[in-house]
């Protein structure tokens, strides 16, 4: 039985532990060990302080100080509150360590026009007090020996923060551009599923409207002349709709192909070192040309996957049909060691192929699984035709 005052306390540590389970590695986290290590700079200076004529005690310069370095923990907010806090301390106290984190902390938050304005406003406000009764032996006796030590301190601690600043707006602008490829990815697999069923479902239509036209001229006098005239008319409008929907349309752009493609892409991976061994149902040469497009496109990706980041390892790709839904699996052994150089990679091909299943109601998983990287594509079969 535990003592219900270490119960207590374990119950606390609990609560504490869920409700900021991310709070060591948290801005609010970071601001709080800054205002410790500002505080524990400054507490080296309370003897001093205490033997200074500024009617200050011990425990008084101590809580003064510890005052000053709370302000740390709203730096990212308000940075100007710790600053000016700090040029109160300089002039009273000439104490120097608060006006450094507080330098670096405006040119951290707020860039360059602020860490440069804040410098040149401490070095004129420290330029004043030097010229002024009480400055302190030790903090420079001589115009010289201060510039010496006032100008470097407040110059490093800003020009420290601009790094930093201009640090997270790389890093800033390299996360906004890996989002916008993937953005652009997913669009272009989007305008790459519409043209496929532009050139599948738009060739079907021309075949209607073709058809029909002939048997309203077979029908000529007859009493169904006028119904077959309107289905040639409603698939002539229906595929002009369908041309003016997908307007990103390329002339030069040649249709997707379908499983029948799959040997060519084995054969191209083959060339680049990489064998496949392809498994494909006998059922799945029935699926509809636009789910055949969506095969062979996740295949495509896989294999110049495959071909980057696990050259020469033996590619298997098995296509199967269980029921209503299509099975999609490609599998290559993990390398042994990394490639050599760095492969080439936009990192956009499984948001590619994911927006290219998602699209027909399917998934898509991928990742290392027992010492091979394995996509798992499953997808709605959808209606097969009626073997012939």
């Amino acid at each position: 039985m535990l003592a219900p005052a270490r119960y207590a306390v374990l119950r606390l540590l609990t609560a504490a532990r869920t409700r900021t389970p991310n709070w060591p590695g948290s801005p609010r986290a970071l601001d709080v060990v800054a205002a410790l290590s500002c505080f524990s700079l400054m507490v080296l200076d309370v003897p001093g302080l205490a033997d200074a004529d500024n009617s200050l005690t011990g425990l008084t310069a101590t809580l003064v100080l510890a005052a000053g370095a709370v302000t740390l923990v709203v730096r990212r907010r308000a940075p100007w509150v710790p600053y000016l806090v700090a040029l109160v301390l300089l002039g009273w106290l000439h104490e120097l360590t608060l006006i450094q984190f507080a330098l670096y902390s405006l040119g951290r938050f707020r860039g360059r026009a602020a860490g440069v304005v804040a410098t040149v406003g401490y070095v004129a406000w420290s330029y004043a007090m030097f010229h002024l009764p009480g400055w302190p032996e030790h903090r420079a006796d001589t115009l010289s020996g201060f510039l010496g030590l006032i100008v470097p301190i407040g110059v490093l601690a800003a020009a420290v923060g601009i790094a930093a600043y201009r640090q997270d707006l790389v890093r800033e602008l390299a996360a906004q551009r890996a989002c916008a490829a993937v953005s652009q990815a997913v669009q272009e697999e989007r305008i790459s599923v519409a043209r496929d069923v532009h050139d599948l479902v738009g060739r079907e239509l021309t075949v209607l409207a073709v058809r029909a036209e002939v048997l309203a001229a077979r029908a000529r006098g007859g009493p169904h002349l006028k119904d077959f005239e309107e289905l040639a008319d409603t698939a002539r409008r229906a595929h002009l709709m369908l041309n003016d929907t997908i307007v990103h349309r390329a002339d030069e752009r040649t249709a997707t192909p379908g499983l029948e493609g799959l040997t060519a892409l084995a054969a191209e991976s083959e060339r680049m070192g990489s064998p496949v061994a392809l498994e494909i149902c006998p059922t799945a040469h029935r699926l509809s040309p636009l789910r055949q497009t969506a095969v062979y496109r996740v295949v495509q990706e896989c294999l110049t996957n495959a071909a980057k980041h696990a050259p020469g390892e033996r590619v298997t790709v098995a296509i199967g049909l269980d029921g209503a839904r299509l099975r999609v699996t490609v599998r290559n052994a993990l390398p042994a060691a990394a490639p050599v150089t760095e492969p080439v990679s936009s990192g956009t091909g499984t948001s590619s192929m994911r927006e290219r299943v998602t699209a027909m109601g399917g998934t898509l998983t991928a990742g290392a699984h027992d010492g091979a990287y394995e996509v798992v594509a499953d997808l709605p079969a959808g209606r097969l035709p009626a073997r012939p």
